[in-house]
């Protein structure tokens, strides 16, 4: 795994839940089947509705109409991401659609353990609330070893809360991966 992370921002608000994240209705799709799968990236964030603060101004889409990958590659939200139910299919929509890692103020303890769990991405929290000072479409680049992340359109930088115990395990890849690579299995 790279020491930075650099793309483009998707900006959402607070309390996003995992029926945003990936609505019920899209659970049909199979996750261990190649072409199915991808239908997860297709319909990731289509639950944020426009109406509420989630969506970014200009009801910017997370996902062209005709993809399945986004070109976003960082998420940056507010308080509680990932609330709601205990959806593991949540974060792996999220992994299918390209994204790289999220950057959020606090998570739903469910959501964070799934990601981790998992090896999906890796989940950043900010020491401040960034998701009002970054704006979808910025270029943002998060260093690893200086918990910073770096916003590249308007040249300011942010502190990050360190993954302390648990970067171990993001970067093997998952808590099964870490424990196969310890000999723990």
């Amino acid at each position: 795994m790279s020491s930075i992370i650099k793309g483009k921002a998707f900006v959402l608000g607070d309390d996003i839940d995992t029926d945003q994240i990936i609505p019920a209705e899209y659970l049909v799709y199979r996750p261990d089947d190649a072409e199915e799968s991808k239908n997860y990236g297709r319909y990731a964030l289509s639950g944020v509705p426009s109406a509420k603060s989630g969506l970014p101004a200009g009801n910017i889409p997370f996902v062209a109409e005709d993809g399945c990958e986004s070109d976003y590659r960082i998420i940056v939200a507010g308080k509680n991401f990932g609330c709601g139910s205990s959806r593991e299919h949540a974060p792996f929509a999220l992994q299918k659609a390209g994204v790289q890692a999220v950057v959020a103020t606090s998570y739903a303890r469910i959501f964070y353990r799934n990601v981790i769990d998992g090896g999906f991405l890796t989940p950043f929290e900010s020491k401040m609330d960034i998701s009002i000072r970054i704006k979808t479409g910025d270029v943002v680049e998060i260093d690893f070893n200086q918990f910073k992340l770096f916003n590249r359109t308007t040249q300011e930088e942010y502190s990050l809360i360190p993954l302390g115990e648990v970067a171990a395990i993001v970067q093997a890849g998952g808590l099964f991966e870490y424990a196969r690579i310890n000999k723990m299995v």
